[in-house]
């Protein structure tokens, strides 16, 4: 994945727009709600609840503000619970007249949509592959000398210093070819070997530079992935985990297309692991893949040597989980590959962790550059959470589904432990059934408390205690994005992304597009002594769709 400069921004240690709306007072056109089945709406400061709109009509009725000074507040995300993947659908949330008509359809406006990414594009296209299974082939190998050719080992046990072996790459980014490649093995350690295409441009990464990756990779990566996630398989017996660092790599991005969709510094190919693959689509071992360094330009933009140092271990550990991910359920379950949403969501905490290894040493600048990617694209999806779905068949190459991704196993993990990356990769299951057997409640309790989370996570509001359930434990993110907004308005341009919509309560009028496992927000304001109102949740005229599992989920703030 590319990864985005974090160079002169810290996070700090702060751990521990989508929809249109209007006011208007309830007038003849207002919809109606059968007040008979209307949920009753009652309570106390702190409380919340999530209300299924098949059981009440979508019709919910909030009391009048029994005091005479105070204001009453509640925040109200109209969201889809759905499990799986592409479920959608447009949904109006007014205020209603209890009655016994039907509901006035109401305006639809789609939410702005998150910038795209060619390395999140292609790392899910390897998610795909991943389950499909449908892989291009290799032209030919070149003719190579006798004395190299008697040098490519086949299975070993580890590789040795300085010996070639040709490769098979990867070399577009549908992966419908592949090119052979001839690398030199030039660092060889406990647990990776590193080896460099022999026609990498020069002036690359030095032997001091190669060892101080493999100190990272063997010392600090390999084990903190594998006692996280689970162990890695060693199907060439060779007993590490190969770094190829090749050209195609740098090729599969023009240098025209770096600036406005980014670059690729590295994947995992699921493919190497499957034993029945042709050897001209397969390394029949595990492998990384890695941009090599190239200061001049001369195989598409430039990445210096710095850059690559820098780059290389965050995109090792967040391929390494995939990598991880796919043996546990693939070779040793016998099931097939995790749900992409979920494997990315792993894969981006993995990168989070790596930087809290470097956190526990005082060590913040290095902790944000792994961390970084994670905090951005978290505030992609809060900027616009009615754009973007949590559940996604395969990344489609936006920034907000990956953040939404992190974000959602970022709050599983601080509310069910740090066991559970490891229970959730070690498991026959995926997607939202992985995630409600490891927690053991139900996916749409886990999403629903979720989505409140995102906005009274941090005792943001005083007097308001938020309910431990609805927290994120390790990171204070409104401390946090205020702080990156200080030193960068430009990419983080408020204080806080979630920005709800605002309205009496006697006044709502929300519409947009529930999209699988995300919601729209909006608070609901009374005056001191303001009436009682209702509140109507449908598709404009007729129910919700049961696929996209409707909530109203409610919280009352004051």
């Amino acid at each position: 994945m590319h990864r985005r400069t974090s160079v002169g921004l810290t996070i700090g240690s702060f751990m521990m727009a989508a929809a249109c709306s209007t006011e208007h007072a309830v007038g003849p056109g207002a919809p109606t709600c059968r007040s008979a089945l209307a949920s009753q709406i009652a309570l106390a400061v702190g409380a919340y609840t999530s209300l299924d709109p098949a059981a009440d009509s979508g019709c919910a009725t909030f009391p009048a503000n029994s005091s005479a000074v105070d204001s009453a507040e509640y925040l109200i995300v109209p969201q889809s619970a759905a499990g799986t993947f592409g479920d959608s659908s447009p949904f109006a949330l007014r205020t209603a007249v209890p009655a016994a008509s039907a509901a006035l359809m109401a305006h639809y406006v789609t939410p702005p949509s998150s910038p795209r990414s060619a390395a999140v594009e292609f790392d899910g296209f390897l998610r795909r592959l991943g389950r499909t299974r449908a892989f291009g082939t290799a032209a030919p190998a070149p003719p190579m000398s006798g004395p190299a050719r008697a040098a490519i080992p086949l299975l070993i046990s580890p590789p040795t210093l300085e010996t070639l072996r040709t490769f098979v790459v990867c070399a577009s980014l549908t992966c419908n070819q592949f090119q052979h490649v001839t690398a030199r093995a030039m660092n060889v350690g406990l647990h990776i070997a590193i080896y460099v295409d022999t026609l990498a441009p020069t002036g690359g990464l030095d032997s001091a530079d190669l060892d101080t990756l493999k100190q990272v990779f063997d010392s600090r990566l390999y084990p903190l992935d594998t006692a996280t996630f689970g162990g890695v398989s060693d199907i060439d017996s060779n007993s590490v985990v190969i770094v190829l660092m090749t050209n195609v790599v740098n090729k599969l991005v023009t240098s025209a297309n770096c600036t406005s969709t980014g670059f690729i510094a590295g994947f995992f190919l699921s493919v190497d692991l499957d034993l029945t693959a042709p050897a001209d689509s397969s390394n029949h071992g595990e492998i990384f893949y890695s941009i090599v360094a190239d200061s001049a330009g001369t195989l598409s933009c430039a990445h210096n040597r710095a850059q690559v140092k820098r780059l290389i271990p965050a995109t090792f550990t967040h391929e390494f989980q995939h990598m991880i991910n796919f043996v546990q359920h693939v070779l040793v379950n016998g099931s097939q590959a995790e749900e992409g949403w979920l494997d990315e969501g792993l894969s981006k905490y993995a990168e989070e962790l790596a930087g809290r290894s470097y956190l526990q040493q005082g060590d913040t600048a290095t902790f944000s550059q792994y961390a970084f990617d994670d905090v951005y694209d978290g505030y992609q999806y809060l900027s616009a959470t009615g754009s973007s779905p949590l559940l996604i068949q395969y990344d489609q190459g936006t920034l907000a589904e990956v953040g939404a991704s992190w974000l959602f196993v970022r709050y599983l993990v601080d509310q069910f432990g740090t066991s559970l990356p490891h229970e959730l990769d070690g498991t026959r299951l995926v997607g939202s059934a992985n995630v409600a057997a490891q927690t053991g409640q139900s996916f749409t309790t886990s999403v629903t408390r979720w989505a409140l989370a995102n906005w009274v996570s941090d005792d943001s509001v005083p007097g308001f205690v938020v309910p431990a359930e609805l927290k994120y434990t390790s990171w204070h993110f409104r401390r946090t994005f205020a702080s990156l907004h200080a030193q960068d308005p430009a990419h983080f341009p408020l204080l806080y992304p979630v920005v709800p919509a605002t309205s009496a309560g006697s006044a709502v009028n929300l519409s947009g597009t529930l999209r699988s496992g995300s919601g729209v927000y909006l608070r609901a304001l009374q005056g001191p002594g303001a009436p009682a109102f209702t509140l109507l949740l449908n598709a404009g005229s007729t129910p919700l769709p049961t696929g996209v599992v409707p909530r109203l989920d409610v919280i009352r703030i004051r």
